[in-house]
């Protein structure tokens, strides 16, 4: 049994450093801040999570949000969410 807890712990880091275990939300999250995906490629990505028109218009302004900002600002939110999402999946 202590091996079993020792091996886990040794193998927890690989896991968290390996991103954040979860695809779907990786992609959003870098959807989100690519400059080169427009506001409707964004809302089609979504739309199976959309739950209407004010939803959708929720999710242009949100996109056109991060159209306005600097690539170096762009590039920190993205490592600063990666960083979030993996720290509460411990």
């Amino acid at each position: 049994m202590k091996l079993l807890r020792v091996l886990v712990l040794i193998a927890l880091p690989l896991y968290c450093s390996a991103g954040s275990g979860c695809l779907p939300l990786e992609e959003v999250i870098n959807k989100t801040i690519d400059s080169q995906v427009s506001v409707e490629e964004y809302q089609n990505l979504l739309k199976p999570y959309s739950s209407g028109p004010v939803t959708d218009q929720a999710l242009a302004q949100l996109k056109q949000c991060f159209l306005s900002q600097s690539n170096e600002t762009l590039n920190k939110v993205g490592a600063t969410m990666v960083t979030m999402v993996s720290s509460n999946e411990l």
